[in-house]
């Protein structure tokens, strides 16, 4: 038998997340009297514990979207620049993680496709602004608008190859 959370139980679980401390989260939470000793109580429900897990878990996947992004919207480019220019005896130790796509037209040449950057500064900063409002509904927006971008199509780079199809 599963056991519902009342509203203020649930801001309990999220503040205990964000603080881990039982009694400022109980008192941020509305448990005015004796926080401390609520704090406690809430921790050894089974119903409060699992939230509690679930959030944590909500929270390492937040954490993680956001640093890709970072990496997506910040990260440089030069090693991509360096396989333009030939160099692939290293390919393994080249960071290639903002390359979305790498084509090697029939005319020669390479195309190199990037995610967009100005996307991946969007979704960090709906990450971030739902992680400060501690609200779990534009987190799974930000999420699903980050799977969009992810899956969507990417800015191209063009660089060498053969140029007689362009206007």
């Amino acid at each position: 038998m599963t056991t519902k959370l009342t509203k203020k139980e649930k801001e309990f679980c999220a503040l205990y997340v964000k603080l881990r401390n039982a009694r400022e989260a109980a008192a941020l939470a509305g448990y005015k009297v004796m926080p401390q000793i609520n704090g406690i109580r809430l921790l050894s429900r089974e119903a409060v514990a699992k939230e509690i897990a679930r959030l944590s878990r909500l929270e390492s996947a937040v954490n993680e979207a956001a640093a890709g992004f970072r990496r997506l919207a910040f990260g440089s480019v030069s090693d991509a620049v360096r396989l333009l220019d030939g160099e692939r005896e290293n390919l393994e130790e080249m960071d290639l993680f903002s390359v979305s796509d790498i084509k090697i037209p029939k005319g020669g040449g390479m195309e190199i496709k990037f995610y967009d950057r100005q996307k991946a500064l969007e979704c960090l900063a709906q990450l971030e602004t739902s992680e400060s409002t501690g609200s779990a509904v534009p987190f799974y927006k930000a999420l699903e608008k980050s799977v969009d971008f992810l899956s969507g199509t990417p800015e191209y780079s063009s660089y060498g190859g053969d140029d007689s199809d362009e206007a």
